[in-house]
């Protein structure tokens, strides 16, 4: 039997990354497919589609933006009306998964990336592709196969193509919880690491909320032996301090997103005073909420390097330190290997449990 052509894929884009599912229809060689997704004048979102896609194979393209609750409602509504109307599978293509930082139980909140996981599921899309999630585990949460994607070839390729000098560099993890990743990027690229400690953040343990106020001490011999449940031990952050030599090197900072700017400054002025010359940041997303052009634009910072997975053509105009790397052929093989039921395994090659 024939394979299927890429011709026969049929892409529906969201209103999230226009560019982006351009680009990549346009690396697989197809139109995008007709629909209009629109919001009424009572901020309801509608969706029409313009041709059958009555047991086709159908690819939303659809990521996380600023604008998220609005993005998430999109990508439902596009897939329970394809499934509705018959489609034979309907795949995610969601380079940043929205809500995917709230993947832990946090005091008394939520779980929110279990949520939006359990309703992409039952909206009807029966295959995700996504890059980077903040968590590997979360794809447990999804009761359909995921194939969580790698923009570090791209970043890679951008250090050593793009920064002159880089074997005089040092990979920076910006905190203990990103020491794997700077790992990762140090080993392939061959370069040392350096961690920064004590970094100035708040704490969620250290919110008072009542949970630690002792308990009511029951009239018992075990209590009255004065045995009691102990008390938490209130946490002090450690001054700021940078583990590694960074003097007269490069400082390459690397994480999975760039949100909020102020703690990536604050550890470039760290290694700016250590003796670092020259400072980069490099992530997969680019969020770059709020004032951030602005802050990268006064720091120290010499570049920020980021994929599109979300659009941030905006940002770039207010900050010429704002650099992107396009990741739409990795996404557009992805989706050409899921379409002719190909391996995935050649997009993760030299990929290790460690990544």
């Amino acid at each position: 039997m024939e394979a299927p052509k890429t011709s026969d894929i049929i892409i529906i884009a969201g209103n999230s990354h226009p560019e982006l599912a351009n680009l990549i229809a346009k690396r697989l060689g197809v139109s995008i497919g007709q629909c209009a997704i629109y919001h009424r004048s009572n901020r309801e979102t509608m969706f029409q589609i313009g041709d059958s896609v009555r047991g086709k194979d159908i690819f939303i393209i659809q990521t996380g933006t600023k604008d998220v609750n609005n993005n998430i409602m999109e990508m439902l509504i596009m897939a329970y009306a394809l499934k509705t109307s018959s489609a034979n599978s309907i795949v995610g293509v969601i380079p940043y998964l929205p809500y995917s930082k709230q993947c832990k139980m946090r005091k008394r909140g939520a779980v929110v990336t279990k949520l939006v996981a359990q309703m992409m599921v039952k909206s009807g899309m029966n295959h995700i592709i996504t890059m980077d999630l903040h968590q590997k585990e979360i794809q447990g949460f999804f009761d359909c196969p995921v194939d969580n994607l790698r923009a570090s070839p791209f970043l890679l390729q951008y250090v050593q193509e793009s920064i002159p000098d880089y074997r005089n560099a040092v990979i920076v993890a910006r905190n203990p919880g990103s020491a794997k990743k700077a790992t990762s990027y140090a080993e392939r690229l061959r370069l040392g690491i350096a961690v920064i400690h004590g970094e100035q953040k708040e704490s969620d343990a250290d919110e008072v909320d009542g949970r630690y106020s002792p308990p009511t001490v029951p009239r018992s011999r075990t209590m009255d032996a004065g045995v009691g449940v102990p008390i938490h031990i209130a946490k002090e952050k450690p001054p700021i301090n940078v583990v590694g030599d960074v003097g007269g090197r490069i400082a390459i900072m690397v994480d999975d997103m760039i949100d909020d700017v102020q703690s990536f400054v604050a550890a470039a002025e760290v290694l700016k005073e250590r003796g670092a010359y020259k400072i980069y940041a490099l992530a997969t997303h680019g969020l770059l909420s709020s004032d951030a052009p602005r802050l990268i634009e006064d720091s120290p910072i010499d570049e920020v390097v980021v994929t599109n997975t979300i659009p941030h053509e905006l940002q770039k105009m207010q900050c010429h330190k704002i650099k992107t790397v396009d990741i739409s052929i990795l996404l557009a093989e992805a989706i050409r290997r899921i379409h002719n039921k190909e391996s995935m395994s050649y997009l993760f090659r030299n990929v290790t449990l460690e990544d």
